[in-house]
């Protein structure tokens, strides 16, 4: 769809910039909202702008199999009256609020913005890092990932063919790491011949977890054939492997980096103290603290989400964020109250593999749930909870957006 179309003065324009967990449901719940009030897109039009054609399902992408983990926004868009951009954003110029795009069309004008492109992972100037590892931060990095070990067997034996390195032992890095054991068997590996590791300069693999995840983690990793090497930091990455700043060097093909997650650099934009993921801080209205026409949501955003403790970077923060940041986009822009978001549960499920997985309730993180009982859990979530509807059906997409938040996994009553 061209970006440049006429701009008309008895016309309104809400612009949703990312097209992620808090941006799709962004962009949902102003549509929800607008045909509550009965207002067509002949008074306020919703445009939702993403460089992509598509809306990713999956937070990261570590499972062997990403086949349907990408939702063409065709079938989402359409029947709820949204307007499609796909283009690159390259600055807001908030003073004028208009859009500015990479190519150098013509700028997009909005009268209310959501900002919501996300987060991107943290590359640090490593040796060899950018070009000989691998990452799961995208759809296509997933692939490429997968691709990379799946040709394997046709190549040039060497020390570290079948030799997999994780770095970062956080949450993407504990569940890449779980995965490969089978991606590596699968791709020619064999049982004896392939070897993972997961890596971190932390402690502890899983340092955020607690103690009693942690040990959990542990066992799951273990009998997957995982070895941990926690206390450890990288120095270079070549294409035959790693060498760690101790002067060790580790053979491996196969080098994934899974290590700091960053707001999208646009956040730069605006004129607000970021925190230290580069995040915008937002009222409990998700307005950007400050601005008059501004809203973000998911990774780019935080707020005391349950008037004490950040909203965190994940799929279960950014879904609710966008459905109360597309009902109260619509609600400011025609002044009307607005509705406050605040979740009072939290809880972490981390897959770990054909081990299973572990399920933790509360901030402090106390586990609630592993093994296959918290795989079935992870599963419900992963190819369920969090997709949209694919009916087509108008009012099914809209009554998905309704500014609500949604109950506990049942494991966590």
């Amino acid at each position: 769809m061209n970006p440049t179309d006429p701009w008309t003065a008895d016309r309104q324009r809400i612009v949703v910039l990312g097209a992620g967990f808090a941006g799709l449901w962004a962009a949902i719940g102003a549509a929800r909202k607008l045909d509550e009030l009965g207002i067509g897109a002949e008074r306020v039009e919703v445009a939702l702008v993403d460089r992509h054609a598509y809306h990713s399902i999956r937070v990261r992408n570590y499972e062997a199999d990403l086949g349907d983990t990408r939702i063409p926004l065709d079938q989402l868009l359409p029947p709820i009256g949204v307007r499609h951009i796909t283009a690159e954003v390259a600055d807001i110029d908030l003073a004028g609020r208009r859009v500015i795009w990479a190519d150098g069309s013509a700028p997009l004008a909005y009268d209310r913005l959501v900002f919501a492109l996300g987060s991107r992972l943290v590359r640090p100037p490593i040796p060899g890092l950018a070009e000989h590892a691998f990452d799961v931060d995208t759809y296509e990095g997933g692939r490429r990932l997968n691709d990379h070990i799946e040709g394997l067997a046709r190549r040039r034996p060497s020390p570290g063919q079948w030799t997999a390195l994780v770095i970062g032992g956080g949450l993407t890095g504990i569940e890449v790491a779980a995965e490969l054991p089978g991606k590596l068997r699968a791709a020619g590996g064999g049982d004896n011949a392939s070897r993972v590791i997961v890596a971190d300069r932390q402690a502890w693999i899983g340092s955020d977890m607690g103690e009693e995840a942690r040990q959990v983690i542990d066992e799951a990793l273990t009998a997957l054939g995982v070895e941990q090497r926690p206390g450890v930091s990288v120095a270079s990455v070549d294409p035959e492997g790693v060498t760690l700043a101790s002067g060790e060097r580790i053979a491996a093909a196969t080098v994934v980096w899974c290590a700091g997650l960053q707001a999208h650099p646009l956040t730069r934009c605006f004129p607000a103290e970021r925190d230290r993921f580069g995040r915008l801080p937002v009222d409990e209205f998700m307005k950007v603290k400050g601005m008059a026409a501004e809203f973000a949501a998911g990774d780019v955003a935080w707020f005391a989400i349950d008037g004490r403790r950040s909203c965190v970077m994940s799929c279960q923060h950014g879904r609710p964020m966008g459905r109360f940041a597309g009902h109260n986009v619509v609600a400011d822009l025609l002044r009307l109250p607005m509705l406050p978001l605040r979740i009072d549960w939290y809880s972490t499920i981390l897959d770990l593999g054909p081990w299973g997985a572990v399920c933790t309730a509360g901030w402090e993180r106390r586990v609630a749930s592993t093994g296959a009982a918290a795989k079935r859990t992870k599963i419900t979530i992963n190819r369920e909870r969090i997709y949209p509807p694919r009916s087509g059906d108008r009012r099914e997409l809209l009554d998905a957006a309704a500014p609500v938040v949604q109950a506990p996994p049942p494991f966590f009553r």
